[in-house]
């Protein structure tokens, strides 16, 4: 069957996208719960208007992800936390403790479930990896300092 996605399904296509998919997945899940409508004539220019919009919107956050990656790339955020004798920390550091210091040291405010951030457990420095866009991917480099 033939439908025009409402909106991003993983898995099948992003919203916009003309696609064919099966009926009873179709009449028993996308149509009811409102994430797809048929595909018909007048339907198929909505969903043009649909995925011209979506490329534009994409674009827009491409280039704003560019900019702030050429802001971070080569900034080094500092982060202070509580630490033992050898080094060791009393905790560890999160993407929560990444975006707040980001957010401290320059202003740029970065969503937490973008970065990657492995344990981080001890003082010293570190890179963490985000990832705002999927074409845009860069390092943070982050120096863990005891209080």
């Amino acid at each position: 069957m033939k439908l025009i996605l409402r909106s991003d399904r993983k898995g099948v296509g992003k919203r916009g996208d003309i696609v064919d998919v099966a009926e009873g997945y179709a009449r028993n899940f996308l149509l009811p719960k409102g994430h797809a409508m048929k595909a018909t004539d007048g339907a198929v220019l909505q969903a043009g208007a649909m995925r011209r919009a979506r490329d534009l919107r994409d674009a827009q956050d491409r280039e704003s992800s560019q900019t702030i990656a050429s802001a971070l790339v080569s900034k080094t955020i500092t982060i202070a936390v509580k630490a033992g004798a050898e080094g060791r920390l009393f905790g560890s550091v999160t993407a929560s403790d990444v975006t707040a210091a980001v957010e401290a040291q320059t202003k740029i405010v970065l969503d937490r479930r973008k970065l990657h951030v492995d344990h981080i457990k001890s003082i010293g420095t570190y890179s963490v990896v985000a990832r705002l866009h999927h074409d845009v991917e860069f390092p943070i480099t982050i120096e863990v300092v005891a209080k």
